[in-house]
This record gives C-alpha cells, structure tokens and sequence, in this order.
C-alpha cells in the first residue's frame, strides 16, 4: 500500500499521493456518500481501507476520482494545497491537507568525499505516522452525525503563488470565480487528525465541523484556539502563526490582498470543472 522505504523523493511523492487518495475515500465512505460498487478494499494492518475507483455506474465518485487525479498533477509540480468542503448552503464540513514541500539540501560526506543526500527520517518512522493519520480519521468519521440529504461537495486547490505559473489549472479543474466567502453554520470546532513527515513533503490533515455534529472526540484533536477562518494567507504560514488566528465564523477561502500589494497579487485558486453528487446511498 506504501512504499516499503522512503528515501528518494519519489518515494515521498508516492506516498502522500496515496495518504491523500486513501483519506478522501474514506471521508466519502464514512459519510456515506456512494455505493459500495464505487470502492475496492485493501488493508492496512487490521484496518480495513475503502478506496474510490472508477465508477461508471456513479457519476459523482467517477468524478471525485477525477478531482484525485488533478490534485495529483499539482501535487507533483509541488504547486498546491488542498480544501475539501460538503457545502448544504452553509459550509457544514471542511476537509484541509496542507502541503509543503522541503528542500533537500545535499551534505558532504567528508570520509568519502562524496556530495550526498543523508536521510533524516526513518522509513518506519513516516508509515506509523501514516497509519496513524488514517487510523484517527477514521475514528472521527465514525464519530460524525449524518450528512443533510441535500449535501453538495466541492474542493478547493489553492496555490503557492511564488511558483505556480498563473495560468496553470490542472486537469478537471478552472479557475475559481467565486467570492470566496463561504458562512460556516452553527458552532465551528477545528480538529487535528494528524501529520506525515517526510525528507520531502509535510502533509498535515484538519477537520472543521459544527460543535453539535460532534458526538465525541479525544480531546487531543480539538484545537481550542484555532483557527476557524482559512485564508490564502495560510499557506505561506507557520503553524506557530495559524495557532493565533481569531476565531469566527466566516471562512474566507479567497482572501485578498488588493489593499496591499495590488490584484494581481491575488492568491491564486481552483474549483472543479463541475460538481456532481447525485450517487448518495
């Protein structure tokens, strides 16, 4: 399911493509989104994963699949994160990975004389984080009350503006022409589900959902002063940074920095090239 070891970039790229997959496949399955025709099964360990495949009897998951791919084109030209939202007027959940991309900076082996990458992290290490993450997403899955009927999904790719060229759009997606300005309804509560590290990539997975949604979670997850408004402004962030962030109820997903540094500064932002939900169980 993972790389057996994680030394070389692509190995890394490898793996968070599937970590990504995998998650989005079990949101959607946990929440009860397809059926059980759109998914095949493998597992980790003892833990049983749903993963979306090509569907042609269900034009939604087809879709998804599709939008998995488009990540991935952007994921390998190191220009995006992710936002994966159910909207049923208000936003009722949001779905963030967040990626960076490291810079491997070749060391000198001096007893060698050699120029050399040394690895820094323990392939181990990066797949107990994995299945750590998918472990806890699923528990929380579990532990969320049904979708309204009437759910539409959407996702988000926002860019890293330094060096994603500004008519990129990767395959099954278009330029977002919306305000940006999405209402969450009710009481917004941010839980952390897990991080996977890498030599190459950080991939970090949050969940925002209303309070009464919640039937429980470990304690652990909630962050009790995060940040409840995304922005584009986010990306480029610390962590240390978010952790300040106000919290309200208002996510502005196109957050602009006109007033600032002029429009053509405007975080740059995708949506998908059509939305289709109409496979629910």
């Amino acid at each position: 399911l993972f790389p057996e070891i994680i030394t070389t970039e692509q190995q890394s790229l490898v793996l968070v493509k599937r970590l990504l997959a995998i998650s989005v496949s079990c949101i959607t399955y946990m929440r009860g989104l397809f059926p059980e025709s759109s998914y095949g099964t493998r597992y980790l360990d003892d833990l049983c994963l749903k993963i979306l495949r090509e569907d042609k009897s269900c034009l939604g998951s087809l879709q998804i699949v599709k939008w998995i791919q488009g990540c991935f084109d952007a994921l390998e030209k190191q220009y995006v994160s992710v936002f994966f939202t159910f909207l049923n007027g208000t936003l009722t959940e949001l779905y963030q990975f967040k990626f960076k991309y490291k810079n491997k900076v070749p060391q000198m082996d001096i007893s060698s004389n050699q120029t050399e990458f040394v690895t820094g992290l323990c392939s181990k290490d990066v797949k107990q984080a994995s299945r750590r993450l998918l472990r806890t997403l699923y528990l929380l899955m579990q532990n969320l009350r049904p979708l309204p009927n009437d759910i539409t999904l959407t996702m988000k790719l926002l860019y890293y503006n330094d060096v994603t060229p500004e008519d990129y759009q990767p395959p099954g997606f278009k330029e977002d022409t919306g305000s940006g300005d999405l209402l969450f309804g009710g009481d917004p509560v941010n839980l952390r589900v897990g991080s996977v590290s890498t030599d190459f990539h950080l991939m970090k997975v949050k969940v925002t959902t209303d309070k009464k949604r919640l039937r429980k979670a470990d304690s652990n997850l909630i962050q009790k002063n995060g940040p409840t408004e995304i922005s584009h402004q986010g990306l480029d962030c610390e962590e240390e940074e978010e952790e300040e962030s106000t919290k309200i109820n208002l996510l502005n997903l196109a957050f602009s920095q006109e007033e600032v540094i002029g429009p053509e500064k405007k975080r740059k932002v995708s949506e998908p090239e059509k939305l289709l939900l109409n496979c629910r169980k």
